[in-house]
Formats: structure tokens, C-alpha cells, sequence
């Protein structure tokens, strides 16, 4: 019985601390992609609520000191049990 208990308690434990990754492009532009490479992130709980009020495009290319045309955007999303990691990625020349 605590053989058992304890691979349920694996289990759930293991659930808890993993997560999936995805990055989807979100748009491109006609723009020269180059080095630069700005990034902004936020928590989000349940979906819905974001925890970073600055989270956008304009917060990572402030971060990544882009001030040309921005190239590509793309976002990266990492899945937990009650929220997301959500990043915004920006390139530009």
C-alpha cells in the first residue's frame, strides 16, 4: 500500500511541475530581421489575468533598445497547471 500511495503521489507531484512550450510567429513585417532582439514577459493566471501591465510589443522593444522598424514578432507560451509564462519576442535591424 505505501508502494502505491507513493506512485500517486508521483504522479500528481509530476502533473503539477510540468509544462508544454509552444512559440507561434504573430506577425512579420517587411522589415530587415537583424540582431537586435527584444523581449517582454508576463504571467498570466488562469488564461485570463495578466500580472505584467506593460506586457506588449512597445515593453520588448523598449527592452531590447529597438527604435527601426520591427521585423518579426513571435510569441512564446509555457503552459503550467494554473497559468502561463507568455513572452513576446521582437527582431528588428
Amino acid at each position: 500500500m505505501k508502494t502505491f500511495k507513493a506512485l500517486i503521489f508521483g504522479c500528481v507531484a509530476t502533473a503539477l511541475v510540468s509544462s508544454c512550450t509552444v512559440i507561434l510567429p504573430v506577425t512579420a513585417s517587411r522589415a530587415e530581421i537583424g540582431d537586435k532582439k527584444g523581449i517582454s514577459t508576463s504571467a498570466v493566471l488562469f488564461g485570463v489575468i495578466y500580472l505584467n501591465k506593460d506586457y506588449g510589443i512597445k515593453d520588448a522593444a523598449k527592452n531590447g533598445n529597438i527604435t527601426s522598424a520591427i521585423a518579426t514578432v513571435d510569441e512564446k507560451t509555457k503552459n503550467m497547471l494554473f497559468f502561463q509564462v507568455k513572452e513576446l519576442i521582437v527582431t528588428a535591424k
